[in-house]
């Protein structure tokens, strides 16, 4: 008989939980519930709607689970970062199932989890310089081990996917940005409007996207409002607005790998499924002779068997946490030189 750890992942608008093999990192399960049409006519997640939505769903996803009941060593759950009350819901959960079980509980850094989806159904290879880059942040990460990770550069505002996602409400895109804004660019003429490149002459290792959305603001009311604009001039903002991503993105990654020698280099979370920006750091890591690690597609959104796959680490090395002391983590910003908690 098989040993498993279950897995929950409810940190911000999908409902998923995993079953992943203790002896041979397979995933034996994976089953996801998308909130996506129901957040989509707001432009955006509503964190009230989000958790009532994972009370219903979760559930729903542990029934058809309970044949592997038996079969289950621990049970790991994300904890932080991501919307408090959605992160309560898989907690709660978590508790309840390591409780009824008699079982383990690991809490998760929801980035850690995104990291090594890297490594899902495989082992890890470390160290490995990351780019992680979602609806919630963007981070340069020097991954030296499964608890020891550093961070070397993040954003001082929003993050490449919320501005996708502001830049595609903007448009009335819809929600999520991310896929129809790549869409519309592969159909644009990037060269048509000369957005800024954020933080272009600045000497800082940072991330910065809200200079580039306003101007992508101030390009749309120059043009005479969203009503009216052509298709056409839709798909020249979005191939405009996507180069100044990957030109901005480049830049300061460039300044880090001069610096760090890690050989190995990936980009992880849900804008890692953007192959524009993949195209560009193919490139960049072929200047630079490191070798690019990929996340299958499958699993660069948020997932619970990323998260699993995180917790294997936890549990081959005895670090796992009491029902009684885990709880919802207050996301603390993490400083330039500190590692992620």
């Amino acid at each position: 008989m098989n040993k498993l750890i279950l897995s929950i992942e409810s940190s911000c608008d999908d409902s998923s939980i995993a079953l992943t093999d203790v002896e041979t990192l397979e995933v034996v399960e994976h089953l996801k519930i998308s909130q996506e049409s129901e957040h989509s006519c707001y432009g955006g997640v509503v964190p009230e709607l989000a958790s009532r939505l994972h009370a219903v769903d979760l559930p729903k996803l542990l029934e058809k689970l309970k044949p592997y009941f038996e079969q289950i060593e621990a049970v790991a759950v994300t904890t932080h970062p991501g919307l408090s009350v959605s992160l309560h819901e898989g907690v709660i959960m978590a508790k309840g199932v390591a409780t009824f079980l008699n079982k383990p509980i690991i809490g998760v850094n929801h980035l850690k989890g995104h990291i090594y989806s890297l490594f899902i159904s495989k082992e890890a290879i470390t160290p490995v310089l990351v780019l992680l880059v979602s609806g919630g942040h963007t981070q340069l990460i020097q991954v030296d081990s499964f608890d020891k990770m550093t961070l070397l550069a993040t954003t001082i505002d929003d993050s490449v996917g919320e501005a996708y996602d502001k830049v595609a409400k903007m448009l009335n895109l819809g929600y999520p940005g991310g896929p129809i804004i790549e869409k519309y660019s592969s159909l644009g003429d990037a060269k048509r409007f000369d957005l800024p490149v954020p933080m272009q002459n600045s000497p800082l290792v940072a991330f910065s996207l809200s200079g580039l959305k306003n101007a992508v603001r101030l390009l749309i009311e120059k043009l005479g409002g969203v009503e009216e604009l052509s298709k056409q001039d839709m798909y020249d903002i979005c191939a405009s607005f996507e180069l100044a991503v990957v030109k901005h993105l480049i830049q300061k990654s460039k300044k880090v790998f001069k610096e760090v020698p890690t050989k190995h280099f990936a980009i992880v979370g849900g804008v890692s499924a953007n192959q524009f920006i993949k195209s560009h750091f193919k490139k960049l890591c072929k200047e630079f002779n490191k070798e690019l690690l990929e996340v299958e597609l499958g699993y660069t959104s948020d997932n619970a068997a990323m998260i699993g796959r995180w917790a294997m680490e936890a549990f081959r090395e005895g670090q796992v946490d009491s029902v009684e002391s885990l709880q919802v983590g207050a996301t603390k910003r993490v400083e330039v030189g500190s590692q992620l908690v």
